[in-house]
């Protein structure tokens, strides 16, 4: 059923955080990932009339679908995009450094992405299949099940053991980091 701009309010709500974390990670630049995130909700707001769901899981899924595109888009139009603008004297918004602070701390520190980068190689190549298709690309259990030919509890159980050796792996170190 479609979606009001009642509802469409709420999903923000509910998501914006998370989806800006989601380009943050991806972009690794707080502003782009500030610009993607209104992208993705101009174009769920555009094309709200278009949605057929009637649960918060598809929700949450149409709008990763395009904020998956958005991300698509911002890659394929790079640089093209920021010429233009630069022609048109379009400026953005500065963030401020408490805006800033918090985007990096949604997406994590870098020392963190590079002891994650290193748990992940550690992990057995099924667990790091399973995480790596739940936590970095995001996908529902059913679809890492899917894709590895396994069933959804068996997919939960892999991303399970791989996150609590993650966990092992990358805690140890924080508390030194802060000696």
């Amino acid at each position: 059923m479609p979606l009001n701009a009642d509802e469409i309010s709420k999903l923000y709500d509910r998501h914006a955080g998370e989806l800006l974390a989601f380009f943050a990670r991806r972009t690794y630049d707080p502003e782009v990932a500030v610009d993607l995130l209104a992208e993705t909700f101009a174009a769920a707001f555009q094309d709200r009339g278009q949605f057929r769901g009637d649960d918060n899981d598809t929700r949450r899924a149409w709008l990763y679908g395009i904020a998956r595109h958005q991300l698509s888009d911002y890659y394929r139009q790079g640089q093209v995009e920021q010429r233009a603008l630069s022609r048109l004297g379009v400026e953005r918004r500065a963030l401020t450094d408490s805006e800033y602070e918090r985007i990096e701390e949604l997406s994590a520190s870098q020392a963190m992405r590079g002891r994650f980068a290193e748990g992940l190689t550690a992990l057995p190549d099924d667990q790091r299949e399973a995480v790596r298709l739940r936590v970095v690309e995001d996908q529902s259990y059913s679809s890492v099940a899917a894709s590895l030919g396994i069933t959804e509890q068996t997919a939960r159980a892999r991303v399970s053991r791989g996150l609590r050796a993650l966990r092992s792996l990358i805690e140890p170190q924080e508390t030194t980091d802060h000696v």
